[in-house]
């Protein structure tokens, strides 16, 4: 889709105001077109200059005829009335047009960064692994605000365009040859306006480029800032951001001093056509120049009126083109044919009865031609725990993430109560599942308010029954201001283990029918570990849960324990019978739990 298309897709949501934008256009550019004709008319003949419109067009001798009955000096205090009229309206009519045609670009703005917000929302993970946060934030502010700005133009420009032709209307039936001559010297003009326009593109490229490198780079500077103080690297993020800075900073000077050019050039031209149209008027109009002399002088003063607004045209045609480059980014941003989406599904999720069957699961992620996962086949029944275990990368994760559908597998599927997990409303589905991982993600925001975000409704009786059973009421209580506390961006103002029981208490406050617990422990010194396993026990209880555990001693009690290698089950079964079993899951327990490494 081409930048133009876009705006114009978002423009034809609201064809009312597109309507009211454009005749109260027409209407305030007639009533100044009008009045800007009976000027020369009204002043000559105050001046007692004797008022010659033969050869007038049809629409100015039939005003001028129609004030003229009363005669005298009554004739042209009727004109200077009607003028006045004629101003009024055409000021009243431009007054409309402009709160109708803020209102359209507003909301199309609007209606942009609603659609925006919407598709981050909707994408799937995939998309947010292979585009930097930096980026997102640039393209949802900067290049939308730079976008808005470019509508603003293009509505400006619409309002522009119906005035200019309705000044070319007038002036065409004040004398078509002398329009003629004027269309193609404008013409012209607006042509080696195309240098500029070019230009002005170009620039506007370099700005949209040099604006999502700076955004990038501060972004990654503020989130690693705990790496960057670490090893003391302040003086060189520093100057790198700064060049970044530099460029940027550049890139917009060469932009406004390619702008600044147009206003000049535009004046010049402008000019040039007033003095080429007097002398073409001396030679068309020869032996006739007193007779057509009010004519004439109507024309100028037309014209004049109207170069300015040419003028406004070729540069609003410059800044557009200096941001079509964000429109462009804007519009591949809003694509969604080039974006993964999930299908939503049409079930809602009305419970687990029975279980939980992964079947022959296959898994590789996107982009990547390593098998993540390799016929994975387990159960888990309602009401029960499955622990799974292994090395790193052997795909315990993955699989958990499969659940939630966080990813799709590329085969195999996944059951609930013998129903595909795909064929189940995927926001249903998610909302009846609680999520601990090892990486708790806190809103910098207070205790209450973390706690609730799972659950809008949640009374205070119920959030402090939620802290209390995951072992958090004890130090919430404590924190400054206890519930109301603000803790930090990420929960920076707490230990690793507060921000552990949080989540738990975030979980058990939502009351999930399926329990994901992604390594909630491996992180945690011995006192938070068994604090944060007592609320954990509390959390799974009755409950359908899938542990993936780095720490064995976690999952002895587990009803199943699948040993995972290099995406594939190894063995299944409860604590002691892997143990009998002397596999792979021996090895692991012996090496935790011995005081000798041994080799797996």
């Amino acid at each position: 889709m081409s930048p133009n298309r876009l705006l114009l897709q978002f423009a034809l949501r609201r064809p009312l105001w597109i309507g009211l934008t454009i005749a109260f256009g027409f209407s305030g550019a007639l009533f100044n077109g009008v009045s800007t004709m009976l000027i020369i008319p009204v002043v000559l003949g105050l001046l007692g200059e004797e008022v010659n419109l033969s050869g007038a067009p049809p629409i100015l001798r039939k005003v001028f005829s129609s004030l003229a009955q009363s005669g005298g000096e009554a004739q042209f205090l009727w004109m200077m009335g009607f003028i006045l009229l004629a101003i009024l309206l055409k000021n009243v009519t431009s007054y409309l047009s402009t709160l109708t045609s803020s209102y359209l670009s507003r909301s199309l703005v609007k209606d942009i960064r609603k659609e925006g917000l919407q598709l981050l929302l909707d994408v799937d993970f995939d998309f947010y692994i292979k585009t930097k946060a930096g980026d997102l934030i640039n393209r949802l502010g900067g290049e939308v605000g730079s976008t808005a700005t470019a509508i603003r133009v293009a509505v400006l420009m619409l309002c522009t365009m119906i005035t200019v032709l309705v000044f070319t209307g007038i002036l065409l039936s004040i004398s078509w040859q002398l329009t003629l001559i004027t269309t193609v010297l404008l013409a012209i003009v607006s042509l080696s306006n195309g240098f500029f326009v070019k230009r002005a593109k170009h620039f506007g490229q370099q700005l949209s480029d040099r604006s999502r490198d700076y955004s990038v780079a501060v972004l990654e500077v503020l989130t690693g800032i705990r790496l960057v103080k670490a090893t003391g690297s302040e003086p060189y993020e520093y100057q790198q951001i700064a060049h970044l800075i530099d460029a940027r900073e550049k890139a917009d000077y060469d932009s406004q001093t390619n702008s600044a050019l147009i206003t000049p050039a535009n004046e010049m031209a402008g000019l040039t056509v007033v003095v080429a149209i007097l002398l073409l008027g001396r030679v068309f109009f020869r032996g006739q120049l007193e007779s057509l002399s009010t004519v004439l002088l109507t024309y100028l003063l037309v014209l004049f009126r109207m170069l300015p607004l040419v003028g406004q045209l070729n540069n609003a045609r410059s800044v557009f083109a200096n941001l079509a480059p964000s429109v462009a980014v804007v519009t591949d941003f809003l694509r969604r044919e080039n974006k993964p989406f999930m299908s939503k599904g049409h079930v809602p999720y009305s419970g687990l009865r029975e279980g939980i069957r992964f079947e022959k699961l296959e898994f590789t992620y996107p982009g990547h031609d390593r098998q993540v996962l390799n016929q994975v086949d387990l159960w888990l029944p309602k009401g029960t725990t499955l622990a799974l275990v292994g090395s790193s990368g052997a795909g315990k994760s993955t699989l958990a993430d499969l659940l939630p559908r966080f990813y799709d597998p590329i085969a195999g599927r996944i059951l609930i109560d013998d129903r595909d997990l795909k064929e189940f409303e995927i926001r249903s589905l998610r909302q009846s599942m609680g999520i601990v991982s090892q990486d708790t993600f806190l809103f910098n925001d207070s205790v209450r308010n973390n706690l609730a975000y799972a659950r809008r409704d949640a009374t205070d009786d119920q959030i402090i029954e939620a802290a209390k059973r995951a072992n958090a009421y004890e130090f919430i209580v404590k924190l400054p201001e206890g519930f109301e506390t603000l803790i930090g961006d990420r929960g920076v103002m707490l230990s690793g283990g507060q921000r552990q029981r949080l989540a738990i208490a975030r979980a058990l406050l939502r009351d999930p029918d399926i329990l994901i617990l992604d390594e909630a422990t491996s992180a945690l010194d011995t006192v938070s570990e068994r604090l944060v396993q007592g609320a954990i026990e509390e959390l799974s209880r009755d409950r359908t849960t899938l542990v993936i555990a780095h720490r064995l001693s976690t999952i002895q009690s587990a009803d199943q324990i699948a040993v995972l290698d290099q995406g594939r089950v190894v063995e299944v079964g409860t604590h002691t019978e892997l143990l009998r079993q002397g596999g792979l899951y021996a090895q692991l327990h012996s090496m935790q739990f011995s005081e000798e490494p041994q080799t797996v």
